[in-house]
């Protein structure tokens, strides 16, 4: 949201003809504000965009249980928990640190998952909370933006004067050429730069989780699930389509560069090699129901 506000005012800026490199610190400056506030808000503004309400122990009593009991393992503080109205089977973290985290779950999810899964799941999203991935994100988007605006600039400081010229005084077209296609590579280099730490923080995350839990059987067989079922949820936003277990917008037919998640059958994978490598060093015996 910060950077798509940067864009505009950039483009105004442009429009109304100040085309000054002073332009650029005041919009790499609009950029931060915007994304450093959604940020600092982010529990607010998801919970918003995605329609969860918070919900406490007597509403439902055996989901808090369990995200407490994963809380408890994790030595998180207890996040707050909040429920989707939605059939698609999915969930989500949010927060700005650990002391501000919001743990969400689709009645998708609640309805299709047992005990077992739906413990994999809640330490699926604890660790994306642990690892402070909310922090990332925000580092993630102010970099892509700050990357595409200044390259933007330069080509246009390229185009009319900035550049070397040739013995006639115009732009020397091989600058020209090579300007031209930095500024339309600097885009698309942004938006797979944050696709591909997006990616790296989900299977830190399945990693984090099996750490939590002692027990990868759990996520694994909550994938499955996922995998299996065709239904997307309706807020599929790519503001927020990062922050599901589950991207509603990766499919089969999205490049893995733009991919915000690994493929869900390559996470199942590692998570079957982990239980195939044997017992996970202080695992406890299964308490599904």
């Amino acid at each position: 949201m910060g950077s798509l506000t940067a864009f505009v005012f950039y483009a105004f800026a442009l429009y109304l003809g100040y085309t000054s490199i002073g332009v650029i610190p005041i919009v790499v400056g609009i950029s931060m504000v915007g994304v450093w506030g959604s940020y600092y808000s982010s529990d607010k503004i998801v919970l918003s965009m995605t329609g969860a309400k918070v919900i406490d122990h007597d509403t439902a009593p055996q989901l808090f249980n369990l995200v407490n009991e994963i809380t408890i393992a994790s030595g998180l503080p207890m996040p707050k928990v909040a429920i989707v109205e939605d059939d698609a089977p999915n969930a989500f973290a949010t927060g700005r640190d650990p002391e501000h985290a919001v743990i969400a779950f689709t009645t998708g999810i609640l309805r299709v998952m047992d005990r077992e899964q739906l413990q994999g799941v809640a330490a699926h999203e604890l660790a994306h909370v642990a690892n402070r991935d909310t922090l990332v994100s925000a580092v993630a988007a102010t970099t892509a933006g700050a990357i595409a605006l200044m390259s933007d600039f330069l080509l246009r400081i390229t185009m009319f004067g900035g550049g070397r010229r040739d013995n006639n005084g115009g732009s020397n077209p091989l600058v020209l050429i090579a300007a031209l296609i930095a500024a339309l590579l600097a885009p698309i280099a942004a938006v797979l730069l944050k696709a591909a730490i997006s990616r790296k923080r989900e299977a830190l995350a399945d990693a984090t989780a099996v750490a939590f839990t002692r027990n990868p059987t759990g996520l694994r067989r909550a994938l499955e699930t996922l995998a299996a079922d065709s239904t997307v949820v309706h807020q599929k936003s790519n503001a927020v389509a990062h922050l599901w277990i589950e991207s509603p917008l990766d499919n089969k037919l999205t490049s893995k560069l733009f991919a915000t998640h690994p493929a869900i059958e390559d996470r199942i994978a590692n998570l079957r090699a982990l239980e195939q490598s044997g017992p996970v060093p202080g695992s406890a015996p299964n308490t599904s129901d």
